[in-house]
């Protein structure tokens, strides 16, 4: 019976995850499911699900297939009353489900979605995770490591052994000799480790529309990057004028009003990078979001400088989200095309909106660095 409950049970999973996947670009695009997320989990509505089943028709109903019939029949429903189904009804609706996924779930389809390439780490650099090893049974160790299933089966043979065991009142009782124990071992494992440092325009021509694409867009990097490396770092830079590092939460409701000059944000990275990571061992990812609307050509040319000296030696990848805003010039990703479109290192997407965020994300992250 349970071999036949897991059997149903994975059925039903890999129907739920088949749904998932055919509206993966309707979840992708929803920013409110990034409010579901608990942890490790998130929760994602799915559509009701039926199992085919035989269901039967209507008594007397009549027609072709519930007597002789006409020639010319039409094998069609039979008609109904025009204005039925204007009024209150008795049947149900459509209900949705909602179950709970675990991050590098999504990011499996996600991956599964785009052909999204793994990625290879570089450098040499290792964060060290411990975990639990459960290695073998023992006769000694504390109850709350008791193995109920291996303790069964040793008293089971001993009444047996003993033919004391009584089929018509099967009834086992462990004593103390017959206990066993899970015993348990420390696995210290090296992870490759990443950092990724958002970088993101909050001058007054970026609205909310702007930061929830870049909001919703960058929930989808860090789940994608996550599964690929165990540890990850999130830093957070916002400029309008002048470049600040802050959390999470800031970074995606800061608004400010004043004007844009990008290669304070630049800047900051750069300094950042140099004083917390060893570039030669740590993978460092750089995306940065704005409206393309820069102060001056002077400041486009001095990120520009930037970036081709300092910033893209330093990364496995710079990504910049050019983002639709009715107050933006869009001329930075123009400068951006080219000055560096021919370096691997380099991707460059438009988010028109959020049919765009699918795309935007399969250009930063289908290259597998």
């Amino acid at each position: 019976m349970s071999t036949r409950i897991g059997a149903d049970h994975a059925r039903f999973k890999e129907i739920v995850r088949g749904r998932i996947r055919a509206n993966l670009k309707r979840y992708v695009q929803k920013g409110e499911m990034i409010g579901r997320r608990g942890g490790d989990l998130i929760t994602i509505p799915v559509p009701s699900i039926d199992l085919p089943t035989l269901r039967h028709g209507r008594r007397q109903q009549g027609g072709v297939g519930q007597g002789e019939g006409e020639v010319g029949t039409v094998l069609a429903p039979g008609a109904t009353d025009p204005a039925a189904g204007h009024g209150a009804g008795d049947a149900g609706g459509e209900h949705a489900l909602e179950v709970d996924v675990t991050l590098d779930e999504l990011a499996g389809l996600l991956g599964e979605e785009l052909r999204l390439p793994r990625i290879q780490p570089r450098g040499d650099k290792r964060l060290l995770t411990t975990r639990v090893s459960y290695t073998g049974v023992h006769s000694t160790g504390p109850e709350s490591l008791r193995h109920f299933k291996r303790t069964y089966k040793q008293a089971l043979r001993r009444l047996i052994a003993a033919g004391t065991y009584d089929p018509q009142r099967p009834v086992v009782v462990p004593q103390r000799d017959d206990k066993r124990y899970r015993t348990w071992r420390r696995i210290t494992e090296p992870h490759a480790a990443a950092a990724i440092l958002y970088l993101m325009d909050v001058s007054g021509s970026m609205g909310d529309e702007q930061k929830e694409l870049v909001r919703i867009t960058s929930f989808w990097i860090d789940t994608w990057l996550r599964s690929n490396y165990r540890g990850l770092e999130s830093r957070y830079v916002v400029h309008d004028a002048v470049a600040r590092e802050v959390d999470r939460e800031t970074f995606f409701h800061t608004r400010e009003s004043g004007g844009t000059m990008i290669s304070s944000a630049y800047r900051l990275a750069l300094e950042i990078m140099r004083r917390d990571y060893d570039t030669s061992r740590w993978n460092i990812y750089l995306f940065h979001f704005s409206d393309g609307d820069n102060w001056s050509a002077d400041d486009t040319r001095a990120c520009l400088e930037l970036l081709s000296s300092e910033l893209l030696p330093r990364t496995n990848q710079f990504a910049y989200g050019q983002v639709d805003s009715p107050y933006g010039s869009g001329q930075f990703i123009r400068d951006l095309r080219e000055r560096l479109a021919g370096d691997e290192r380099v991707s460059l997407a438009e988010v028109g909106g959020k049919d765009g965020i699918l795309p935007a994300i399969q250009a930063f992250l289908g290259r597998g660095r």
